[in-house]
C-alpha cells in the first residue's frame, strides 16, 4: 500500500486531503503537528511526507529539515500559500522533493505525490541493485530479472544438450554472441572449440575460404592448404554471426554442409566430415530477406530449429539498472575509483531512454560514467548528453483543437510508422505486434512510402 503522511494544523484541509488521496488509491495518515509527524515517522513506514508551510510552533522547512536529515530516501513535499520565488527557494535549500501552492488542486497535488512515490521506490530499488547482481538469476556475464529474460535462460538450459541448431535473433548490441556461448559452454561439447565468424565482415570472395577452406594453389594467393572454420570446430561449436549478410550464392553450400555433415574445401576433389554444432544469429528480419529472396527459405528452416529471441534493452524493465550496476561495479574496479552505485536521478533518465544501442550502449554509458565522475555515485551529470536530454516521443491521436485533428486512415499511418521504429524495422514483430499478417502490412508500408494520405 502506498502510505502517505499529511501534516497540517488546519483539520479541515488535513481531512479533505486524506479524503482525496485515498480516492486515488494511497493510504493517508493524519497528523496536525509538526511533532506528532516525527513520532509517527518513529514507529511507522510512510512513502511521502505532505506538509503544510506554516504552521504553529515548528513550520514546514523546520520539519523538512528533521526528516531529510535522518531519513534522506524519504521524500517531502511543502503545501504554501506564498507561492513566491523565496517559498521555492526554501523549500529546496530545506531538501523538500517539490511543492504546491495554496489554494491545492487536486490534480497538482495527486501528480507531485505520484511522481514522489516513484522517486521513493526507485531509489529503493536502487538500493537494492549490488546484492541483486550477486544474487540475481544470470547466464554467465548476463545479468536479468525481468520474466522476458528468464526466459531465455530457461530456454538455453534446455536446449543447451541438445545438438539441434540454434537461431539467436535480436537487434545489434542485445548479447547474441554471449548467448551462444553460454549454450556452449552448457553443452556435452563446452571442452571442444567455440569458432566464431561474422558473415557481415569477410568479403564475398573470401568467405567460401573461411568456413570451409582450400587446398594448396586453389586460387592466386593459396599458397599451402588451409583448415576452414568447420574443421577447426570439430566436436564443438560454430556461430555464425549476422547470418542474414551471407551471400545468396553460398548458401546452398552452408545449407549442404549442415545437411550432410560434411564439407569440399575450395579446390578439393573430396568431401570431409566435419560434427559441429550450428548457432546463428542475426539482427535481420529473415522471414521479409526470404520474401525478397536474399534469404534461402530451405537455409532458413534448418538453421531455426530451436529459435531464442532476445528482446531489447527497452523491453526488459529494471534490468537496465541491474546491467548499470553490474557495468559501473566492473569499471570502477578496473579504474580503481570507489564508485558505489547510481543516484536515484541517474537511474530515472536510464529507464526513461530507449537504447537503440542495446545493452552495448549501456555498457558504454556506464564505463564513460565511470571515468568523468567525481564522486562515489553516479549523478545525471556523468550520463552522455543524449541520454540526460532524451524525451519520449508520442503518436498524436487527438487534439483540443478541431483543426489539429486527423483522419483515421492517418492515426493508423502514424501508429504503424511509430511500431515500425519501435522494432527497429523488423517487419515480421511488427505484424506480430499490429495483429497484421505480413503481406498486409507490406501492402501498406509501401502506401506509406508515398506520404501521408491524400498527399
Amino acid at each position: 500500500m502506498r502510505r502517505v503522511l499529511l501534516v497540517d494544523d488546519d483539520d479541515s484541509m488535513g481531512q479533505m486531503l486524506v479524503a482525496v488521496l485515498k480516492r486515488h488509491q494511497f493510504e493517508a495518515v493524519y497528523v496536525s503537528s509538526p511533532d506528532d509527524a516525527l513520532d509517527k515517522l518513529d514507529h511507522g513506514d510512510f512513502d511521502v511526507v505532505v506538509t503544510d508551510l506554516k504552521m504553529r510552533g515548528m513550520d514546514g522547512i523546520a520539519l523538512c529539515e528533521r526528516i531529510v536529515a535522518s531519513r534522506p530516501e524519504l521524500p517531502v513535499i511543502l503545501l504554501t500559500a506564498f507561492g513566491t520565488f523565496d517559498a521555492a527557494v526554501g523549500a529546496i535549500r530545506a531538501g523538500a522533493y517539490d511543492f504546491v501552492t495554496k489554494p491545492v488542486e487536486n490534480e497538482v497535488l495527486l501528480l507531485a505525490v505520484e511522481r514522489a512515490w516513484r522517486h521513493r521506490n526507485l531509489h529503493d530499488e536502487v538500493k537494492r541493485l549490488r546484492l541483486a547482481v550477486e544474487q540475481g538469476r544470470s547466464l554467465d556475464d548476463i545479468v536479468g530479472g525481468s520474466a522476458v529474460m528468464k526466459k531465455v535462460f530457461d530456454l538455453v538450459d534446455r536446449v543447451a544438450q541438445s545438438d539441434a541448431s540454434v537461431l539467436i535473433t535480436g537487434e545489434s548490441g542485445t548479447g547474441k554472441e554471449m548467448v551462444a556461448r553460454a549454450i556452449h559452454r552448457r553443452s556435452a561439447r563446452s571442452q571442444a572449440p567455440f569458432v566464431a565468424i561474422n558473415c557481415a565482415a569477410v568479403p564475398e570472395n573470401l568467405l567460401e575460404s573461411e568456413l570451409f577452406g582450400h587446398v594448396k594453389g586453389a586460387f592466386t594467393d593459396a599458397r599451402s592448404a588451409r583448415r576452414g572454420l568447420f574443421a577447426q570446430a570439430q566436436g564443438g561449436t560454430l556461430f555464425l554471426d549476422e547470418v542474414g549478410e551471407m551471400p545468396i550464392a553460398l548458401q546452398p553450400k552452408l545449407l549442404r554442409a549442415i545437411q550432410d555433415r560434411t564439407v569440399r574445401p575450395v579446390g578439393a576433389d573430396t568431401e570431409t566430415p566435419v560434427d559441429v554444432r550450428i548457432v546463428a544469429a542475426t539482427n535481420r528480419d529473415l522471414e521479409t530477406a526470404i520474401d525478397e529472396r536474399r534469404f534461402r527459405e530451405d537455409l532458413y528452416y534448418r538453421l531455426n530449429v530451436i529459435h531464442i529471441p532476445l528482446p531489447p534493452l527497452r523491453a526488459r524493465g529494471n534490468d537496465t539498472l541491474l546491467l548499470a550496476q553490474q557495468f559501473l561495479t566492473r569499471f570502477a574496479a578496473q579504474s580503481q575509483k570507489s564508485v558505489a552505485g547510481l543516484s536515484t536521478e541517474a537511474a530515472e533518465r536510464l529507464l526513461s531512454y530507449v537504447w537503440p544501442g542495446n545493452v552495448r550502449e549501456l555498457q558504454n554509458a556506464m564505463e564513460r560514467a565511470v571515468a568523468l565522475t567525481r564522486f562515489d555515485t553516479i549523478s545525471v551529470d556523468d550520463l552522455p548528453d543524449k541520454i540526460r536530454s532524451y524525451r519520449r516521443s508520442h503518436v498524436l491521436i487527438a487534439a483540443e483543437d478541431p483543426s489539429e485533428l486527423v483522419p483515421l486512415e492517418e492515426v493508423e499511418r502514424r501508429y504503424i510508422l511509430r511500431v515500425m521504429e519501435a522494432v527497429a524495422g523488423n517487419k515480421t514483430l511488427a505484424a506480430q505486434v499490429l495483429g497484421l499478417d505480413r503481406k498486409t502490412l507490406y501492402r501498406k508500408l509501401e502506401r506509406y512510402a508515398g506520404g501521408p494520405p491524400g498527399t
